[in-house]
């Protein structure tokens, strides 16, 4: 009696949107504990899926500013009046690391704004779990009443794979370079892109930005096969000064709409 007691508290204050209750119930996600995990079933058994939540899944080599990035875009969708919900997965890390735990100190004004929620994902190393945690953590957010998700991956391959099929929209984000070279970003992961984006298009890079922005254009068409009704573009964006933030997000809708178009949405 108590235990059901439990999970109906836990699902009714989800549902309210408590990032208290939020929070305890992706770290019982995130549990190894055989009783936290048949508690997490029987929590996400009360759910009642609503598909509009809208899934964005992020990467891009390191530096290139994925989280002022999400930050720029998260502030941006909260003054158009949406719910903006990030979760950060590092697979590389054996214990909850540091280069993502600090990700909510990069994402300063966005991890206190009360619209937003913020969650780095430590991965034991092992991408099996990433997968099923982040799939859970996700019906969690949905729950609670987020408008969009951010997944934001590391750029290293293995986990792209894994959150690809997970979301809605797949970005890759480009840091402005002159010169032919793919960016040390593997070719599988330029595949797995629904929109490049090329990020720090501000001051003395804009010049360089184009130059990326119309050499990817150039080699897509020469490579791109388009996926089934898209063409892939390529879009450029200063995340430091808001720029190109309303044509992306532009982009997203439109894609969003196709896809549901041709039953492609989950």
């Amino acid at each position: 009696v108590e235990e059901v007691k439990l999970i109906n508290n836990m699902s009714n204050e989800l549902k309210s949107g408590s990032k208290k209750a939020l929070a305890k119930t992706i770290t019982l996600v995130e549990s190894k504990l055989k009783k936290d995990k048949i508690l997490v079933q029987k929590i996400l058994e009360n759910f009642k899926t609503k598909n509009n939540t809208i899934r964005i899944g992020i990467t891009g080599v390191p530096g290139v500013g994925k989280s002022t990035f999400i930050e720029s875009i998260g502030l941006f969708l909260i003054k158009n009046g949406l719910k903006v919900a990030v979760l950060a997965i590092d697979p590389s890390s054996k214990e909850s690391g540091g280069s993502i735990l600090g990700d909510k100190t990069r994402m300063e004004k966005l991890s206190v704004n009360k619209f937003a929620f913020i969650r780095p994902s430590p991965s034991d190393g092992h991408l099996g779990g990433v997968a099923k945690k982040t799939h859970e953590s996700i019906l969690c957010l949905e729950e609670a009443g987020f408008d969009v998700i951010f997944i934001e991956t590391m750029g290293v391959g293995q986990a792209e794979t894994a959150v690809h099929d997970m979301v809605d929209i797949f970005l890759v984000l480009l840091l402005p370079s002159g010169g032919d070279e793919l960016q040390g970003i593997k070719k599988g992961i330029i595949e797995l892109a629904d929109l490049i984006i090329v990020n720090k298009a501000d001051n003395e890079l804009i010049k360089v930005a184009e130059i990326t922005q119309r050499e990817y254009k150039n080699a897509l068409q020469i490579t791109g096969k388009p996926r089934e009704n898209h063409v892939l573009d390529v879009l450029m964006c200063s995340s430091l000064q808001s720029k190109g933030l309303k044509e992306i997000w532009d982009f997203i809708i439109k894609f969003i709409k196709k896809q549901k178009k041709n039953k492609n949405f989950y």
